[in-house]
C-alpha cells in the first residue's frame, strides 16, 4: 500500500489511536469517505450488550468529578455507539502504553517520516490540540488511565469540528473513547497485544435516525480501517526497535515537537525493547523500514538523502 498513512478518502485521523480518529469523525471528516457497499461489515458491534459492557467497564468511581461529568454528558447525548473489531498484533507492551499516553510523539514520528499531515500538539497535561490538514480541528483529553490485570484501560474525550468543501456547512461533535489492551501471547512466544476500542459519538444537531442513515456507515468503516493501519504501524515500530534500537534512538532524537523528557523516555523504551548487540546508527535504514508501507520507494529515497 503506497499512500499516506491516513488519506483524505477516509475519516480525518487525528491521533495514534482511534480516540483522535473519532474526534475527526465527530467533526464531520467522515463525510469524505466513499459510499459503503450494502453487504460490507468490519467485524465490530453496536449491540446493546456490547454497549452495556463498555459502560460497565468505565471506572467512574475512580475518576475526578469533572472528568466523570464529561463522561456522563457524552454517554447521555451519544447518537452512535460502536465497538471496533479487536486488533491483535505483535508489539512491545511498554511501547504501546507510551503511545497511548503520549500520542503526540507517535504523530511526530509520522511527520518526520512524511506519511501524515496530522499535527497533535500538547495543550496541557494529557491534553492536545489537533489538525488533520484537511479542515478538521479539535481537542483531545486523556481523562483516565489505569492498569487492568496485565493490560491497561484508557478513557479519552474529544471534541472536533470540520469546515471545508466536503460538507455544506460547518460540523461539530464530541466523542468518548475507551481503549482496553491486554497481552495475548502467541504459541511461538512472541509478545502480542489485543486492543479493543469502544466509541460513543455525538454529532451536534443531528438525531439518531439521521446519523444512522448518513454518517454511521462511513464512520464505522473508516474507523475500523484506520485503526488497523495504526496497529500495523505500531507493530512495525516495535519490530524496528527490536532489530535496530540504536537506529530508532537516532530517529527519536530528530522529533521536533516532542518534549525532551518524553523523547528520553521513548528512547529508553526502544533500547529496552531491542537487542543491545545490534547496532546500526544510520537513521535512513529505520526511516525506510517504517515508511515502506505508506510511501513509494522514490519518495523514501528523496526524504533520506
Amino acid at each position: 500500500m503506497h499512500s499516506s498513512l491516513f488519506h483524505r478518502s477516509r475519516t480525518a485521523v487525528v491521533a495514534v489511536h482511534a480516540a483522535a480518529m473519532l474526534v475527526a469523525a465527530a467533526g464531520g471528516g467522515a463525510a469524505a469517505a466513499p459510499a459503503l457497499p450494502t453487504a460490507w461489515t468490519d467485524g465490530g458491534s453496536s449491540t446493546r450488550e456490547a454497549r452495556r459492557e463498555a459502560v460497565e467497564l468505565l471506572p467512574l468511581a475512580r475518576m475526578p468529578a469533572a472528568s466523570r461529568k464529561a463522561v456522563e454528558r457524552t454517554l447521555h447525548a451519544a447518537t452512535l455507539y460502536r465497538r471496533l473489531p479487536v486488533q491483535t498484533f505483535a508489539c512491545d507492551a511498554a511501547l504501546l502504553d507510551f503511545a497511548l499516553i503520549h500520542p503526540e510523539a507517535i504523530v511526530d514520528v509520522w511527520r518526520v517520516l512524511g506519511i501524515s499531515r496530522l499535527t497533535l500538539d500538547p495543550a496541557g497535561p494529557a491534553q492536545w490540540r489537533l489538525s488533520d490538514g484537511y479542515g478538521t480541528v479539535g481537542a483531545l483529553r486523556l481523562l483516565h488511565h489505569e492498569r487492568l490485570g496485565r493490560g491497561g484501560l484508557f478513557v479519552y474525550h474529544g471534541r472536533g469540528g470540520y469546515s471545508g468543501s466536503l460538507a455544506p456547512k460547518p460540523l461539530s461533535g464530541s466523542c468518548l473513547i475507551l481503549v482496553h489492551h491486554e497481552p495475548h501471547p502467541a504459541a511461538d512466544g512472541t509478545e502480542r497485544q489485543s486492543v479493543r476500542i469502544d466509541a460513543f459519538l455525538d454529532v451536534d444537531g443531528m438525531g439518531l435516525e439521521l446519523v444512522a442513515r448518513t454518517l454511521q456507515p462511513l464512520i464505522v468503516r473508516s474507523a475500523a480501517a484506520n485503526l488497523e493501519e495504526i496497529c500495523i504501524f505500531m507493530e512495525t515500530l516495535s519490530a524496528a526497535a527490536a532489530r535496530n534500537p540504536a537506529g530508532i534512538e537516532r530517529l527519536i532524537a530528530r522529533l521536533p515537537r516532542t518534549d525532551p523528557a518524553d523523547r528520553a523516555t521513548f528512547a529508553r523504551l526502544a533500547r529496552a525493547a531491542g537487542n543491545a548487540a545490534v547496532r546500526d546508527d544510520d537513521p535512513a535504514v529505520v526511516q525506510a523500514e517504517l515508511a515502506a508501507r505508506w510511501l513509494p520507494a522514490d519518495d523514501i529515497d528523496a526524504r533520506t538523502r
